[in-house]
């Protein structure tokens, strides 16, 4: 089952975004040579930085879900505001159907 992540960086936390992208990179490429994750990428504020993060992973169910966004090196070093986890429905543009 799809599952998206919708996070909100802290105000002024840029610098642990950057800080700690060379770890959260390396996370996300492991979970893609697993064939966990499905599509990633920054929501950018009105100047054009990064401000959040949409993640979009293959889990059995919301606790493996969960346990997926709680081992991100962006949530462990405390960058995000909050963290939704929705079941997703991949309808349009899917390359898998």
């Amino acid at each position: 089952m799809l599952f998206a992540f919708v996070c909100k960086d802290k105000p002024g936390h840029l610098n642990v975004r950057m800080e700690t992208r060379p770890e959260h990179i390396e996370h996300l490429n492991k979970l893609n040579s697993e064939g966990t994750l499905k599509m990633a990428g920054p929501f950018l504020d009105a100047d054009g930085k990064p401000c959040g993060s949409l993640i979009v992973i293959n889990a059995a169910d919301i606790d493996a879900a969960k346990a997926l966004a709680d081992s991100d090196p962006y949530a462990k070093a405390g960058l995000f505001e909050s963290v939704e986890i929705k079941a997703f429905n991949w309808a349009f543009n899917n390359p898998e159907a």
